[in-house]
């Protein structure tokens, strides 16, 4: 049964350590999302943790899925797994950019490339299992959306 569930586990862990450790680097300055001006639709700060909770979930399970069936196609499993670890890289690094730094033009673009990861991944994933691929497009919306956050940001406080 461990064997069975252990990548999951791995996995789930994995993701939310990354989006906990870049909470940890950057809670002294996510006030900062309260003192600057926002584009309409902004939601409020409370939700961005609830909502990155679920999907560092959702796609430590997805990951793992498409872990647990690598040898269906390996090439894909790998170059799959391979853009989600470098989109966690991506996307820990961009709280980073975009709340110590305050580069919000330099971390829209950098969030462009997370989107070019995610997407990239969804369409390896779904060679293997299209539920793998589902898990992730929740994270894709997302971070659409956060693009959309990001950029209006830029706009409203150059």
């Amino acid at each position: 049964m461990w064997n069975k569930i252990k990548p999951y586990v791995i996995s789930i862990v994995i993701a939310l350590a990354v989006g906990g450790l870049s909470a940890v680097l950057t809670m002294d300055n996510m006030s900062i999302y309260d003192e600057i001006r926002t584009p309409p639709l902004s939601p409020p700060s409370i939700l961005f943790p609830i909502v990155w909770t679920v999907l560092y979930i959702l796609m430590g399970i997805s990951a793992a899925i498409i872990y647990s069936n690598k040898y269906i196609d390996t090439d894909e499993a790998r170059s799959g797994l391979r853009a989600y670890g470098v989109s966690l890289v991506f996307n820990f690094l961009w709280s980073i950019v975009f709340f110590n730094f305050k580069w919000f033009g330099f971390a829209f673009f950098w969030l462009l490339a997370l989107l070019f990861l995610i997407i990239k991944t969804i369409v390896c994933y779904f060679k293997i299992s299209r539920i793998a691929a589902y898990l992730q497009i929740p994270y894709a919306i997302w971070v659409a959306f956060a693009g959309y956050l990001n950029f209006g940001i830029w706009m409203l406080n150059m």
